[in-house]
């Protein structure tokens, strides 16, 4: 299937090149980056709703509910685009030409990305790349997966819980940990670290090595899907929680006492009541 995937996108890159310099080009072009949130479909805004009604064209991402693309007309053209994490990849030079074509050829172009499109989802370079070229430029947010963890009783922050947070990419460009997570331990904010999966030993290990080891911690992948999966450990326990309970991408891990805040409330409650 793979390999059929790669035929076809080399086949439509090739068309996209050839047939630019032949048909004639829409003088209002307009291109929309829009979240389409962590998964439920129902919790796309508004705003994204109509966007995705009026669409010509929606050029769709891996992590985005295919589901959403029957919001769109019948004459709208929707053309996967995803990345599979450590698997099958449209480049992104390729999406850039893309956008490029669809915008000038059918006016109307629409990139629906999983989550928030500014979270860690390269949706400012789209952005930046169709103005270069001319092409009138909108942003939709969408909910984060992050905020998804509210689902599962985990809030970011908790007024005598934790103050703030930090989001952390857990895979930079060259492939390695962020060294902002260093910065992170130190702080008693909560950590939120997308694509990190391939790296729970190592953030396991960064976590110890400060003392912290105990810190709770909590993977969850598919965040607001019915097949939503989930795990509570503790830090230093992140790899073989996860490996139990048999979890993958995409999943995002959060560290701090917000992963048991509920417990720590009616705890405090108890003893209040004492």
């Amino acid at each position: 299937m793979s390999y059929i995937y790669a035929i076809k996108l080399c086949i439509l890159v090739f068309n996209v090149d050839f047939m630019s310099n032949y048909l004639k080009k829409i003088d209002n072009p307009a291109f929309f980056v829009v979240g389409s949130g962590p998964g439920d479909p129902d919790l796309l805004t508004i705003r994204g709703f109509n966007v995705l009604k009026a669409a010509k064209v929606i050029l769709y991402d891996n992590l985005a509910n295919k589901e959403l693309l029957n919001i769109a007309s019948d004459d709208c053209e929707k053309i996967y685009v995803g990345k599979k994490p450590y698997g099958l990849c449209t480049p992104q030079e390729t999406i850039h030409q893309l956008i490029k074509y669809y915008a000038f050829t059918r006016g109307n172009v629409v990139r629906l990305k999983g989550g928030d499109p500014f979270i860690f989802g390269r949706g400012f370079e789209e952005i930046l790349f169709a103005r270069e070229h001319g092409i009138e430029s909108h942003y939709v947010p969408g909910i984060s997966s992050m905020q998804a963890s509210g689902l599962s009783d985990i809030p970011l922050t908790h007024r005598g819980v934790s103050e703030s947070f930090w989001i952390i990419t857990g895979t930079k460009k060259d492939g390695s940990l962020s060294a902002d997570l260093q910065l992170a331990i130190k702080s008693k904010a909560t950590v939120v670290i997308y694509m990190g999966m391939k790296k729970l030993k190592e953030i396991s290990s960064a976590y110890i090595m400060s003392g912290k080891g105990v810190v709770p911690a909590a993977i969850i992948q598919n965040a607001s899907m019915p097949h939503q999966k989930r795990v509570v450990c503790e830090v230093k326990d992140l790899f073989e929680a996860a490996m139990n309970s048999a979890l993958t991408n995409p999943a995002i891990i959060i560290i701090g006492d917000v992963v048991k805040a509920a417990e720590f409330i009616a705890a405090q409650q108890a003893h209040k009541s004492a």
